[in-house]
């Protein structure tokens, strides 16, 4: 029997000359390597995934069918095929969470009973249509219809699980804690950099309405010990208060309180409060 063989190129780097100058070349050469034997096993075990995919195709589509015809007696036939395909779509996604939890038992116990309770609602609903339009042996197969095609996907699971020992099974269980919990904290992080981000943005809201970066504005009576000369040298803006700022725009001419606002705010280098500002132009004010 003549064995099955296939061509490749292989490459490889060799030194070639040219008028005394050496370089590297690639050099490339057809050979034919045998193949490896078929698989049978994973063209069976794939051949039987297809085949319960398609069993699950065709009861989904006969529950929609038979379920959908029976509730467009009470409904819209829109309304009542959409409603069916919730019957087969619950066990069918039951099957799904059960699949990805099959290397954990102990959590895929909920799913799997779910599902068989969800495969019965769907039988008993497909019988209820062949029951009411008089053709029960059409509804009794139509029922089993859903339970061959569970059956032919519980198979299909049987042949691509994994059975683990139980220690094995709790190396992995204890694994998939410690990861489990490092994606928990991801949201978790999330809410709680949010959450300090509020805090901070309050925090400094309320400071900016004091009229001061880090503490109440330290002039609310007297005058300050040390008021910036505005023809003096530049001003420091951490030295520099509310108030003083305020005096500075009323010396200078500004007599509109917008402009006042703004002028202020802009030598602290910060929002200020329109209260304090509006308090020291009352002063101003009199005494002018």
């Amino acid at each position: 029997m003549k064995r099955r063989t296939q061509t490749i190129e292989r490459t490889r780097l060799v030194p070639h000359t040219v008028d005394g100058e050496t370089e590297l070349v690639l050099d490339r050469e057809t050979v034919e390597i045998p193949l490896p034997p078929r698989d049978w096993d994973q063209i069976v075990r794939t051949a039987v995934t297809i085949g319960a995919c398609i069993l699950v195709t065709a009861s989904l589509i006969w529950t929609t069918t038979s379920i959908g015809d029976l509730l467009a007696m009470a409904t819209i036939g829109v309304v009542a095929y959409a409603a069916a395909v919730a019957f087969d779509a619950t066990w069918i996604m039951c099957m799904g969470v059960e699949w990805l939890l099959r290397s954990d038992p102990e959590r895929a116990k909920t799913p799997r009973k779910a599902g068989h309770w969800a495969l019965a609602v769907s039988m008993a609903a497909v019988f209820a249509h062949g029951y009411v339009f008089n053709q029960l042996v059409v509804g009794v197969i139509g029922a089993l219809v859903s339970a061959l095609a569970k059956g032919g996907w519980m198979i299909a699971m049987r042949v691509h699980a994994r059975p683990l020992d139980e220690r094995t099974q709790q190396w992995v269980a204890k694994r998939r804690a410690a990861v489990d919990g490092q994606l928990a904290m991801i949201p978790i992080r999330r809410e709680l950099q949010r959450g300090q981000s509020m805090v901070e943005a309050e925090r400094l809201a309320l400071e900016a309405e004091s009229g001061s970066a880090g503490s109440a504005d330290p002039d609310q009576s007297g005058g300050s010990a040390d008021r910036p000369d505005p023809s003096g040298p530049a001003i420091d803006r951490k030295s520099l208060t509310t108030k003083d700022a305020v005096r500075i725009a009323w010396e200078s001419g500004i007599r509109d309180r917008d402009a006042i606002l703004q002028d202020a705010a802009k030598r602290l280098g910060r929002p200020v409060s329109p209260d304090s500002v509006d308090r020291y132009l009352r002063d101003h004010r009199r005494s002018a």
